[in-house]
């Protein structure tokens, strides 16, 4: 059974910066694209950034050039580094695992989810 634990999140101002981390288990970690998505205060959850199982990675319009997605296959973690934050990146933050292929653009791509980290960035 695959279990997605997320961590590190928590309150900034604007400007910080912040690492979310995601360990893995119950896969064969380095087999699987993983993901970022989060949601909003009434709003659905989006796609933040994804990665594959080689590396490659794909963020959201919104977040290109100041997010930064990773992964240690060594230690079933796939990290989210957030700099420059902006209050409209306040939302919960969800690991996601992919259902099949390398990445994840879309939620109906996820095969298991996180449970989610809070992050709040103040103005």
């Amino acid at each position: 059974q695959v279990q997605l634990v997320e961590s590190g999140g928590g309150l900034v101002q604007a400007g910080g910066s912040l690492r979310l981390s995601c360990a893995a288990s119950g896969l064969s970690f380095s087999s699987y694209g993983m993901g970022w998505f989060r949601q909003a205060p009434g709003q659905e959850r989006e796609f933040v950034a994804t990665i594959s199982g080689s590396g490659s990675a794909y963020y959201a319009d919104s977040v290109k050039g100041r997010f930064t997605i990773s992964r240690d296959n060594a230690k079933n973690t796939v990290y989210l580094q957030m700099n420059r934050l902006k209050p409209e990146d306040t939302a919960v933050y969800y690991c996601a695992r992919s259902r099949a292929g390398d990445i994840i653009l879309s939620s109906s791509q996820v095969r298991s989810w996180g449970e989610g980290t809070l992050v709040t960035v103040s103005s």
